[in-house]
């Protein structure tokens, strides 16, 4: 079960991968990746930051708790979406692609959608 400590945990431990990740594609993937699997690299690394900072700011909201079901599917979402591009782009850059990450995308794209829908509900009927 989700706390109020937990949006926080998260987004802080996102928002500060997130800037590894984007350092090291900028730097040192840059060498080795298309142009194209760059962009998509890239393309986690920033809804990556985004969904980071939005967990850090649902830690603040009022009645933080009661938004945990979005918090929970922000932070799956997060996962499965970028961390799926990640395999996909380093896969496919340094060896064989993992085909079995393109469907989990969608899945994690699908997944922020919903949370960020929950928070829209929650602020526009239930606060």
């Amino acid at each position: 079960m989700i706390n109020n400590i937990t949006p926080l945990i998260a987004g802080s431990l996102f928002g500060g991968l997130a800037i590894i990740f984007g350092a090291f594609g900028a730097h040192a993937l840059k060498k080795y990746m298309k142009s194209d699997s760059l962009t998509s690299f890239e393309t986690g690394v920033k809804y990556q930051m985004y969904h980071a900072i939005l967990l850090v700011a649902m830690a603040f909201m009022p009645k933080a708790d009661q938004l945990a079901h979005a918090a929970n599917i922000i932070i799956i979402g997060t996962i499965l979406f970028s961390f799926s591009i990640y395999g996909l782009t380093l896969s496919s850059t340094f060896g064989k692609k993992i085909k079995i990450l393109g469907p989990i995308t969608p899945i994690g794209g699908l997944c922020l959608t919903i949370g960020w829908f929950i928070i829209f509900f929650y602020f526009s009927f239930i606060h």
